[in-house]
């Protein structure tokens, strides 16, 4: 008898499931928020909340428990330093699951697999170059009456542009003259 086994079994077999399932909580923690079917979604909240969990004990045993599913130390220093304090006030329900339209190829249900509370990135903008102060010490400026040489670049060698393909022509082209 089948009692107390319930699971999602996703068309996969033990160790293909439990990769599946551990990949997306992976990507889930990650990018805060990812496209997958609807089954995928619904057989990965469970393991990806769990994490959560353990990220809001935030004890040795956890880390331990968290690393054996994650596999990265980045990735469990990602969860117990930013995820799990940004959910510390919640009891539950930190992922939710939005449907989607089904998938073109096989009609499949598309959903996405979001934590509840996102943080926003920042986006960085382009350090300006500060300008280096001049020392203080007199300047040489050239006189009138002189003439200075000036360098001038030599003009890049511009490559022609690849043709078909990036130039595969030449790969598979035939030696028209070997005979």
């Amino acid at each position: 008898m089948r009692h107390g086994k319930k699971r999602r079994q996703l068309n996969r077999f033990t160790s293909w499931h439990k990769a599946t399932l551990n990949s997306l909580a992976k990507n889930l923690l990650i990018r805060q928020s990812i496209s997958t079917t609807l089954a995928r979604a619904k057989a990965a909240r469970p393991l990806a909340e769990k994490l959560i969990n353990l990220a809001k004990e935030n004890s040795l045993s956890s880390r331990r428990r968290a690393f054996s599913i994650l596999g990265s130390h980045k990735l469990v220093q990602l969860l117990f330093r930013e995820i799990g304090p940004r959910f510390a006030s919640r009891t539950g329900g930190y992922i939710r699951i939005i449907h989607l339209n089904k998938r073109r190829g096989d009609n499949a249900q598309g959903a996405i697999l979001e934590l509840v509370e996102i943080k926003k990135r920042e986006v960085r903008k382009p350090k300006k170059q500060k300008e280096t102060a001049a020392p203080a010490g007199p300047q040489e400026t050239p006189k009138a009456g002189t003439l200075t040489a000036v360098k001038e670049k030599p003009p890049a060698a511009r490559k022609p542009p690849k043709k078909f393909l990036g130039g595969i022509r030449n790969i598979f082209k035939k030696e028209r003259d070997s005979l």
